[in-house]
């Protein structure tokens, strides 16, 4: 079998260049398929000959799934063209099948393999709590009789509804007991009556138009308990397990697709006016050029620690995800803010290449929320944060290194030991771990550039840290008042600050003592670590050194390097087609 990273390489170039008008998978015919609200029907052609399903099939049932950070890279080339397509053809399902995969038995997992694997589809319909970025509240519910449940109700808006043959339900329990209101099914539409499931209609959508947002509605259908995943009462545990395995996915799908855009933003920077000059000769283009890239880098680096970590740190593993989840759509989205004034009345281009960036613009909202928003992350972070400022924080040892090298193998992926809530958090240790390398006067890189800056960045964002620890030791266990309060939030958005920063670093140290033939020069070197770090400290508004302008240009440089060799935006700095 071919590897991940064959594969990758592979639907790349299938997929062929964005920019090139003959191309039948490019810009221009992606953008009409998006304005008629149509998924492009020779790019799905392609993830068929590819058979992408098998890729959110765990190995154990005839998939390919063995490894979540390199299922994150195989999304970036669909993700680079359409959001849609990524989500509607196959990430959709995934995000359906999770709960299968988590708690389903030998029978109910062979049955969504054999779905997915045979090209079907597999749709999703949560409930209120998991799912509050719904466009309507409405819900399925179910209710026991003999040998059974019988469902009822409606859903206005599931990816693929009308689609899928596999539907995957949360469900309210009508007579269920205090905290166990839900229940998941997995049910096959095939063996349902037909005159018991309607479809109800295609919803529009401003982001993602391509894909088919549509209503369900299920009436008095009569199921065999066969079809509960886990037990009666379990959906919201459920829900709250297979967040642990989507939301370290979503900084992939988002860089993905701020790639594209920076890409077309650079091209427009370097083109030569009528007056010989370009866009690149203002200070302000450069700045908003070199800012995206590093920003891509920094969300690449909480890619890898979020997904790897469901292998290494299973046990910690849960705020890692929920950071990744939430920082990452918060850089790309001002990243894009600040990408449109540098193409100024350009932006509003709706065909070509500009029309490709407003288009990227516009499926940010809506592939970046999954099955809960931003604030539902944040949720999922807090609780730990006192239990980390008590038990973790300045105590506990760092993670195995493997956690930053993307190209050491993992331990099986084993999709029922992520715990809800961590018992620790290593990945911080790492940060005062760095910090204390590069205190030292022979510290690493103190003699290259940027590297004297970054052991003052490092020392601030481990104060950062310390003030944190000082904070959440005054919150009482169980006082959810505290921690609900807006400045508890406030503090929970420069927790996963600190943490990116840690990521980064960690990332940076191991490319330095990497073997020369598995090093990037540019990561291993301290510049763009320094220039990254500069930005998460400015953003917490901590004092800081002087601007590191010969960082910045180097990783303006690197970007522009790249633009021109075809090289993507990552930390894998992969070859394009």
């Amino acid at each position: 079998m071919t590897t991940a990273e064959e594969r990758t390489d592979g639907l790349e170039r299938a997929f062929g260049p964005l920019e090139d008008p003959a191309n039948p998978f490019g810009t221009e015919a992606l953008l009409a398929a998006d304005a008629a609200g149509e998924v492009l029907s020779e790019a799905e052609q392609v993830l068929d000959r590819a058979q992408f399903n098998a890729e959110f099939v765990p190995a154990d049932v005839g998939g390919r799934l063995e490894r979540m950070d390199e299922l994150g890279r195989l999304l970036r080339p669909v993700f680079r063209r359409d959001a849609s397509l990524g989500f509607g053809y196959g990430l959709n399902c995934f995000f359906a099948t999770t709960p299968v995969w988590t708690a389903g038995d030998a029978v109910q997992r062979k049955h969504a393999a054999r779905l997915l694997l045979g090209g079907q589809r597999v749709a999703v319909a949560r409930h209120e709590v998991a799912h509050g970025n719904d466009f309507v509240r409405d819900e399925f519910t179910a209710r026991t009789v003999p040998g059974g449940l019988v469902v009822d109700g409606s859903k206005s808006a599931i990816a693929n509804a009308s689609r899928a043959t596999g539907l995957v339900l949360f469900t309210r329990m009508r007579d269920a007991a205090r905290g166990r209101s839900h229940s998941v099914l997995l049910l096959d539409r095939e063996d349902l009556p037909a005159d018991r499931v309607e479809d109800l209609g295609r919803r529009a959508t401003t982001g993602m138009r391509s894909a088919e947002f549509g209503g369900l509605r299920i009436t008095d259908c009569t199921v065999p308990l066969s079809t509960v995943l886990g037990e009666v009462g379990d959906g919201y545990e459920l829900s709250l397990r297979s967040s642990l395995l989507i939301r370290g996915l979503i900084p992939s799908i988002v860089l993905a697709g701020a790639e594209t855009a920076l890409r077309t933003v650079a091209r427009f920077a370097h083109r030569t006016r009528a007056d010989g000059r370009s866009s690149l000769d203002v200070q302000h283009v450069r700045d908003v050029l070199t800012g995206s890239f590093l920003d891509l880098l920094l969300i690449d680096c909480l890619a890898l620690v979020a997904t790897r970590a469901l292998h290494l740190l299973p046990r910690q593993m849960s705020a890692y995800a929920a950071a990744a989840a939430y920082l990452a759509p918060k850089l790309v989205a001002e990243s894009m803010d600040e990408m449109a004034t540098v193409l100024g009345e350009e932006t509003f281009t709706q065909d070509g290449a500009y029309g490709m960036f407003q288009k990227q613009r516009r499926d940010l909202p809506v592939t970046s929320l999954g099955h809960a928003g931003s604030a539902g992350r944040q949720v999922s972070i807090l609780p730990q944060l006192p239990y980390f400022a008590r038990h973790s924080w300045f105590t506990q040892a760092e993670p195995p290194p493997g956690l930053f090298r993307p190209h050491e193998p993992l331990p099986p992926l084993d999709l029922a030991r992520p715990a809800l809530l961590g018992d620790g958090d290593p990945l911080a240790a790492t940060l005062v771990a760095c910090t204390g390398l590069l205190q030292a006067a022979d510290g690493p890189g103190a003699q290259e550039p940027g590297g004297l800056a970054l052991r003052h960045l490092a020392r601030a964002l481990t104060g950062e840290l310390a003030d944190l620890k000082k904070a959440f030791e005054q919150v009482r266990p169980g006082d959810r008042d505290a921690l609900s309060s807006p400045y508890s939030f406030g503090l929970a958005d420069r927790y996963t600050l600190v943490l990116a920063g840690a990521a980064a670093l960690g990332v940076w140290r191991e490319q330095r003592r990497a073997p020369e033939d598995r090093a990037d020069p540019f990561l291993a070197a301290p510049a763009w670590a320094t220039a990254v770090l500069y930005r998460l400290v400015r953003r917490l508004g901590l004092p800081l050194p002087d601007r590191p302008a010969v960082c910045e240009r180097l990783a303006l440089d690197e970007a522009l390097a790249r633009l021109h060799h075809r090289r993507s935006y990552d930390l894998y700095r992969s070859p394009l087609a």
